[in-house]
């Protein structure tokens, strides 16, 4: 199965700039996780790969990068697992999100969002598991969002 937006990232990332592009699209169409500037790493069915530098912008008053920007970040991966995963008849929603900070995010991130491989398109509560990592493959960040998923409506019903 191939969604519009995972045929749209493989167009892009044919070409040399294309994950670049593919990034900053996403943040045109979303354009608060621009504020994180994240880039795509990877994307197919059930499993994305984002990263966050590590930058001014993003700190805290600690100096390490801010819980809320890592959330964003969390948040992304699993918004964009469920646009290269969910059946085109289907639309989704984040319901919710718990979220774990384990240790200071003192370096850039890459969050990794999964889906169980069972999942066929079904109705309802789905869980997203997220995990960002630091440099060194420490998780800094562990966060479950749910998602709603529900059939589009019929168009002109």
């Amino acid at each position: 199965m191939t969604t519009p937006t995972l045929r749209l990232y493989h167009s892009f990332t044919r070409f040399p700039a294309g994950k670049w592009i593919f990034s900053r699209a996403v943040c045109w169409r979303a354009p608060y996780f621009a504020s994180i500037r994240p880039s795509v790493l990877s994307m197919e069915p059930g499993r994305t790969r984002w990263s966050m530098r590590k930058r001014r912008a993003v700190h805290n008053h600690i100096g390490t990068v801010h819980a809320l920007a890592v959330g964003n970040l969390c948040e992304l991966a699993a918004g964009t697992l469920m646009e290269c995963t969910v059946p085109a008849d289907q639309r989704w929603i984040p319901k919710g999100m718990q979220i774990e900070y384990l240790k200071k995010a003192e370096t850039d991130l890459v969050a990794e969002a999964t889906l169980a491989p069972e999942f066929h398109g079904q109705l309802g509560d789905l869980p997203i598991e997220v995990v960002a990592r630091d440099r060194e493959q420490q998780a800094v960040v562990r966060a479950t969002i749910y998602m709603y998923v529900s059939e589009k409506p019929k168009r002109g019903a």
